[in-house]
C-alpha cells in the first residue's frame, strides 16, 4: 500500500517536475537539432551522428523559479578521443573539453544564472572540425536553485501536443452544414490545421514540406474502419466510396489511424491568408449519406468541391463539431503552431443558418504531462490555437471561451453539385 504522504511527490515525479534542488537528467533523446531537423540520430540511447558543427543540439525547459544553475552533458567518445563543445543558456556561452573512456564521460561548463521564469533555451554545439564526432549524447544534467519545480519533456515522442477546440451544437439538432474560416499564423512544415472536424471526418490545411501545401478533406469508413490499419481488414459494406471529386484533386484511402476515404488538393495556401471550409451532409437510402467538403479558391474566388463521399452507416446529420492544429512530425516540435478559427457557422436542414461563438479546449496525452507549451485564446475577435515553440502560455483542460459574434451568415451561392 502506497503511504498518502508519498502521492504528492509520485504525482511530481511522473509529470517531470522535481522537488526543490534535485538534479535533472533530460534524456538527450528530448532534444532537438537544429537548423535542419534530421540531420543527426534520435533514438532510445540518445543522440548519434552529430558531425556537422553547424547543427545545434537543443533542449527547452520551463524555469519556475530564477536562480543559478549547473550543467553539464554526459556523452560517449572512444577512448582517448577529444571533444570540444559550447553550451548556451539564454545568451550565456561556457565551453568544455571532454576525453573518451569506457563508458559514459562527462562535459561539465559549469554556472549560469536564470534571471527570469519561463522557458530557457539550452543550446549545446560542437567545436569540433566539420566531419569530426562530437560524441554520442546521453543526458543535459542540471542541478542548483533554478532547478527547484522545473519542467522538462523527458517522453521520447518530440512532437508538440495536439490541441483542440470543441464546439457546442442544439441537442437534437439536424446540422446539415459547417461551416469555419482558418488562419495560419505560424506553420511551420509538419503542421495540419483541421478546420471542420464533425463525427464522421475532417477537413483542412496542411504543410507537407517546404514546397508543398495540401487541403485534405477525408471520411472515415464505418465498422472496423475507427480501429483498422488497413482497409482490407475493413469489410467492403463499411468502407467509404467516392462519388466525385474537383480539378485536380487527388483521391484514394488512408490507413494507419483507422480508414477511410481520403482526398488532397496540392496548393500553396499562404500563410496569414484565411481559408473558408465548409462541409454538408445529405442523408441516402440504406441508412448513407453523402459528405461534400468545399474549399473558397482565394484565386478563382468561387467555391470548389475538393471531394465528396459516401458514407455507409451514417446518421446524415453532423455533430462532434470542432477544430485542431497538429504537429504530425516529431523533429520540429520545438517550433510554434499558431491558428486562428473563426466566423463558425451551421445550418439545419431547414436552411436555417446558427452563428457558433463558443468552444472548449482540450488536447492530446502529451498535453497532459509532457508538453506544457499548449493554450487557446481570443483575438481579432476569433479562437486562436498555439502548440509548441516552448513559448509561456497555459489553458486548463476544458476551459469555455467565447468570441464576439459576427452575425454575418456564409455566402454558399453556386455550390458544385456533389452529385
Amino acid at each position: 500500500m502506497i503511504c498518502k504522504s508519498l502521492i504528492p511527490l509520485l504525482a511530481l515525479l511522473t509529470t517531470g517536475l522535481t522537488s526543490a534542488h534535485a538534479e535533472l537528467h533530460i534524456p538527450a533523446f528530448t532534444a532537438y537539432d537544429d537548423p535542419k531537423p534530421d540531420t543527426v540520430h534520435f533514438g532510445k540511447e540518445g543522440v548519434t551522428g552529430w558531425t556537422d558543427p553547424s547543427q545545434k543540439i537543443l533542449w527547452f525547459g520551463e524555469i519556475a523559479k530564477p536562480g543559478e544553475i549547473e550543467a553539464s552533458v554526459s556523452l560517449k567518445l572512444p577512448p582517448g578521443t577529444v571533444s570540444k563543445l559550447k553550451l548556451t543558456v539564454d545568451g550565456v556561452s561556457h565551453e568544455a573539453s571532454v576525453t573518451g573512456a569506457d563508458g559514459l564521460v562527462t562535459a561539465t561548463f559549469g554556472k549560469y544564472e536564470i534571471k527570469k521564469a519561463g522557458y530557457s533555451r539550452f543550446a549545446l554545439e560542437s567545436l569540433n572540425p566539420s566531419g569530426k564526432p562530437a560524441g554520442d549524447l546521453h543526458e543535459l544534467i542540471l542541478d542548483g536553485p533554478a532547478t527547484d519545480e522545473a519542467h522538462f519533456n523527458v517522453e521520447e515522442r518530440r512532437n508538440a501536443a495536439s490541441v483542440h477546440l470543441a464546439y457546442p451544437t442544439p441537442k437534437g439538432a439536424d446540422i446539415a452544414a459547417f461551416y469555419v474560416e482558418a488562419t495560419g499564423v505560424e506553420d511551420p512544415v509538419a503542421t495540419y490545421y483541421m478546420a471542420a472536424g464533425f463525427n464522421r471526418g475532417y477537413f483542412g490545411m496542411q504543410v507537407n514540406s517546404p514546397t508543398e501545401r495540401r487541403i485534405i478533406f477525408s471520411i472515415w469508413d464505418s465498422g472496423a474502419g475507427g480501429k483498422a490499419n488497413k482497409r482490407d481488414e475493413v469489410a467492403k459494406e463499411d468502407q467509404t466510396q467516392l462519388v466525385a471529386k474537383g480539378e485536380g484533386v487527388f483521391a484514394g484511402g488512408f490507413g494507419n489511424e483507422g480508414t477511410g476515404g481520403h482526398s488532397h488538393l496540392v496548393y500553396p495556401w499562404k500563410t496569414g491568408s484565411k481559408q473558408k471550409f465548409l462541409v454538408t451532409v445529405k442523408p441516402t437510402e440504406n441508412d448513407s449519406a453523402i459528405y461534400a467538403g468545399y474549399w473558397f479558391h482565394p484565386e478563382k474566388k468561387a467555391w470548389m468541391l475538393i471531394a465528396s463521399f459516401k458514407a455507409p452507416k451514417a446518421k446524415g446529420s453532423l455533430s462532434g463539431l470542432y477544430s485542431f492544429s497538429e504537429n504530425f512530425g516529431g523533429s520540429n516540435g520545438y517550433l510554434r503552431r499558431k491558428a486562428l478559427f473563426g466566423n463558425q457557422w451551421i445550418q439545419l436542414r431547414d436552411g436555417t443558418w446558427q452563428e457558433i461563438t463558443e468552444a472548449s479546449f482540450s488536447h492530446d496525452p502529451t498535453g497532459k504531462a509532457a508538453r506544457l507549451d499548449r493554450f487557446m485564446g481570443v483575438e481579432n475577435g476569433q479562437f486562436f490555437l498555439s502548440n509548441g515553440g516552448f513559448v509561456s502560455g497555459f489553458t486548463k483542460f476544458g476551459e469555455h471561451f467565447t468570441r464576439p459574434a459576427t452575425s454575418v451568415k456564409p455566402s454558399i451561392e453556386n455550390l458544385p453539385e456533389p452529385k
